[in-house]
């Protein structure tokens, strides 16, 4: 399997309902590292998986819908815990139907699957892989 990943970051507030969550149960700040994979099985008719400007591009404009926002705040995620596995589920979902879409180009329409994944910190991170 082929990969290439695009990086960008997003900073984002939000607190957290449950005692799991101990003191994050207050309204704080997370700065995310979020890297996307993109997979095909086999390169593209110009030996790519797809193109880095366009998966770069597509990858910004999912994180600025969601850069600086209080997500508490925000309709889509009301009584939600927006945990770091979450958030990486709707950017994947994100990224997704932005493929679908063509956002990418047509040849991105033979990937295989995506993986989003949201640093932390340089020793906590969290994943979602999704078929394509």
């Amino acid at each position: 399997m082929f990969t290439i990943t695009v990086r960008d970051h997003v900073m984002v507030a939000h607190s957290f309902r449950g005692e799991v969550f101990g003191p994050a149960q207050r309204l704080h700040g997370a700065t995310f590292v979020v890297d996307a994979t993109f997979t095909r099985a086999e390169l593209d008719a110009d030996n790519i998986v797809v193109d880095i400007g366009r998966a770069t591009e597509q990858l910004g404009d999912v994180l600025a819908g969601l850069n600086y926002r209080n997500l508490d705040e925000e309709p889509e995620f009301a009584g939600v815990n927006t945990s770091t596995e979450f958030l990486a589920k709707v950017i994947a979902d994100r990224l997704a139907e932005r493929v679908h879409a063509g956002a990418l180009g047509e040849n991105a329409r033979g990937l295989a699957g995506l993986q989003v994944a949201l640093h932390e910190s340089h020793v906590a991170w969290a994943s979602y892989e999704r078929a394509l």
